[in-house]
């Protein structure tokens, strides 16, 4: 009888806390500073969702620092009601093997609410390289293995991540001496400088110096051509290069703390997915360079499938590097 009145109570108390949600302004968590592409891509979600929660209040909060993961274990520490959430890339999959000592489980400490977009990338090389396709890019590179170097914006960055990967796929017989910077800008001004060889990173800060000629740009890492657009169009996949089953992008999800209720978790995944559907959030992020999901991985359940998946493909990378964060 006890353990039917409880069983009775909690039913109504989870009921009561999607009726009432959101009770309280909304907390969006960007473990980046402001300015970046995750913060840019958390605010223009915040503005359109709120239209979805009843006009609530949505405000972004950057918790920088670690590589992101001051801002997680904030989340993850935060009561599960569904108030705070946090927004985050690709790194909340990289993060369990950069850093091998962390104070929350990616895959245990959260409740996945679902993705929000891809931003493809693309394999870029300084204006100097004497190859202008990738087959010749990768001819020249297996001739001067040990005397090249591939330039990132610093550990777990997308650069870094997407270098990695793409040494690990084309399996040199020695690897590129990598190196690291601090930010996008400064690693970019120098391949353009023809400082550094090599770089893969975000359409969004590649496609403009790929327009203007200051770079050169040999392929695409997305799993199919990115036919839509206007400049990456004449660019072939590494997939079709030869790189079997090649497709990494740095795509955005959402996530609340662990325990938080069923039916708030479904209220937030609902306004998730109607601003998925928003013409205008879709256009913002195409101004992005990013693609705005539309598969299953809008789905809580779809959504950790996928990052499970990422994880472990990151850990064999990352392991075979032996680049570390701690």
């Amino acid at each position: 009888m006890k353990a039917l009145l409880a069983l009775t109570l909690s039913t109504v108390a989870f009921a009561a806390a999607a009726q009432d949600f959101p009770s309280k302004p909304i907390t969006f968590v960007v473990p980046f500073a402001a300015g970046g592409p995750t913060d840019t891509v958390a605010r223009q979600l915040a503005e359109t969702m709120r239209k979805h929660l009843n006009n609530a209040t949505i405000v972004v909060e950057n918790a920088a620092g670690a590589g992101g993961t001051i801002g997680a274990n904030k989340v993850a520490r935060a009561a599960p009601d569904g108030h705070t959430l946090l927004v985050w890339h690709i790194g909340m999959a990289a993060t369990p093997a950069l850093y091998r000592k962390m104070p929350y489980k990616p895959l245990e400490d959260f409740e996945y609410l679902g993705i929000i977009n891809d931003v493809p990338m693309t394999l870029v090389g300084k204006p100097q390289l004497p190859a202008n396709t990738y087959r010749d890019f990768e001819n020249y590179i297996r001739a001067n293995q040990g005397k090249l170097n591939l330039g990132h914006a610093g550990l777990g960055s997308a650069s870094h991540l997407c270098g990695l990967m793409w040494q690990y796929a084309v399996k040199l017989d020695k690897s590129m001496a990598t190196i690291a910077y601090r930010g996008t800008a400064p690693a970019m001004n120098d391949l353009i400088g023809g400082t550094i060889d090599v770089m893969c990173d975000q359409t969004t800060n590649t496609t403009q110096q790929i327009e203007g000629g200051r770079i050169k740009a040999f392929a695409v890492t997305t799993a199919k051509p990115l036919s839509d657009h206007p400049t990456l169009k004449h660019y072939p996949t590494l997939q079709e290069m030869g790189l079997k089953d090649f497709n990494l992008t740095i795509w955005h999800g959402m996530y609340a703390p662990k325990g938080t209720p069923a039916p708030v978790i479904k209220k937030i995944n609902d306004a998730l997915q109607a601003s998925l559907k928003d013409p205008d959030f879709i256009k913002k992020q195409a101004a992005l360079g990013a693609i705005v999901v539309k598969d299953k991985r809008v789905t809580p359940e779809g959504h950790k499938a996928f990052v499970t998946d990422q994880t472990n493909k990151l850990k064999t990378v990352i392991e075979a590097a032996g680049q570390y964060a701690d």
